[in-house]
């Protein structure tokens, strides 16, 4: 059974307000917790001495959903999990997963996971990974996911990255490999505070003909706080690739961006934006005058910007 603190673990990574319909898989301080499975998706044990899951998804499934979120409510926790995912053909699926740690102690509590997907020929999956922490513990709270995507002909992934409160310390690695007629599309959203750092490497290869992919960060820096992000786009063949960054900095954080086309057909068609800086007055003030004081006109942006 889930505690209190635990259940509201769950609400913030994976909108769960209750168990959820179809197929799922809860692990909670290093334990399963709970889990269930579909005719369609099927959810097991590694049994090759690594911790983690095979979630298997059947070629043909249409309107199902994973849900695979993590919780740490015990200071001290250290883990690495190992989940991959076969999805078959013509496939159309969601994919809830993500991390919330909440550390009252003196101790660091860290995740670790690789998570792999296989994504079969004309399946669309759209996956969700938020990452969240709480507790007034000096103890750390620290999420590394690395994300490798490997995807067949006409396939479409839409990933949705978000990490808005509470992480001290992340590095996020995504990997994806991008066959014939496949398409990536990823929607980061990041905030940091404090003195909280987060990287970010994005690394997609557009290895077959009209392979495409769009990569787009949108982050807050405040206080001390740092962030780098990397994105590299390798054309290897006639392909459209795309990577924007935009980030808002506050106070005296620190946000670096690096680009990397790499280019290697004369028909690969990439392009990468980067835009830092401050939020502009006119738009405090035109909030303040309408009655805001000037902290909740800058929430207000940031909230829309992060939207």
């Amino acid at each position: 059974m889930l505690d209190v603190i635990q259940k509201q673990l769950l609400e913030e990574v994976a909108d769960l307000h209750e168990v959820p319909a179809g197929a799922y898989n809860i692990r909670a301080n290093g334990e399963m917790a709970s889990r269930n499975t579909t005719a369609n998706i099927d959810i097991v044990t590694k049994t090759d001495g690594k911790s983690g899951i095979d979630i298997k998804i059947k070629d043909g499934t249409k309107n199902e959903s994973v849900h695979i979120p993590v919780v740490l409510s015990q200071s001290g926790i250290k883990e690495m999990v190992y989940n991959d995912f076969y999805i078959g053909d013509n496939c159309d699926v969601t994919i809830v997963a993500g991390c919330g740690i909440h550390n009252s102690g003196s101790k660091d509590s860290e995740h670790d996971g690789i998570h792999r997907f296989f994504v079969g020929k004309n399946s669309k999956v759209r996956y969700v990974e938020k990452h969240y922490g709480s507790g007034e513990g000096e103890g750390k709270r620290i999420l590394n996911p690395v994300t490798e995507v490997y995807q067949k002909e006409n396939s479409y992934v839409d990933m949705e990255m978000v990490q808005i409160k509470g992480v001290d310390s992340t590095i996020r690695e995504t990997k994806a490999e991008l066959e014939k007629g496949a398409t990536l599309i990823v929607h980061e959203r990041l905030m940091t505070h404090g003195n909280q750092s987060a990287t970010s490497i994005y690394t997609v290869e557009l290895n077959g003909e009209d392979s495409s992919t769009d990569v787009i960060s949108r982050s807050v820096a405040k206080d001390t706080s740092e962030q780098i992000f990397e994105a590299s786009i390798v054309g290897n063949n006639k392909c459209n690739g795309h990577a924007e960054c935009d980030a808002i900095i506050m106070d005296k954080a620190h946000v670096v961006a690096i680009p990397k086309l790499d280019a290697k057909n004369i028909d690969a068609a990439l392009i990468h934006e980067a835009a830092i800086g401050k939020i502009a007055g006119d738009q405090l003030i035109k909030l303040m005058s309408l009655g805001l004081t000037e902290h909740e006109a800058e929430e207000q942006i940031i909230n829309g910007f992060l939207r």
